[in-house]
């Protein structure tokens, strides 16, 4: 009797197409919930106004969120413009 190999019918989830375009998605979903946080503690730090370097703290965690939605607009952008993953390079002798 022949010994048969079972094929895998799944890929890892890090190593197939659908598992990084998820991890992308919780990547936005991360940096808009970090936005929102530090929107709130930003503001809170501003409302006192008790000493300078509270002062920079509120406008730093300001400059921590735009990061944070620039963060997440590039990498919706990459979403929306290549969803199914990088691109496959080809060799340059296969060009010609």
């Amino acid at each position: 009797m022949l010994a048969l190999k079972q094929k895998q019918k799944h890929r890892p989830f890090c190593f197939s197409v659908k598992g990084h375009v998820k991890m992308l998605r919780l990547d936005i979903i991360n940096s808009l919930v970090t936005a929102i946080f530090m929107i709130i503690v930003s503001v809170l730090a501003l409302i006192p106004e008790t000493t300078t370097f509270t002062v920079l703290g509120g406008v730093f965690g300001l400059l921590a969120v735009v990061c944070c939605i620039a963060d997440g607009a590039l990498i919706y952008r990459k979403l929306l413009f290549n969803p199914s993953g990088p691109y496959q390079k080809s060799a340059v002798h296969d060009k010609i």
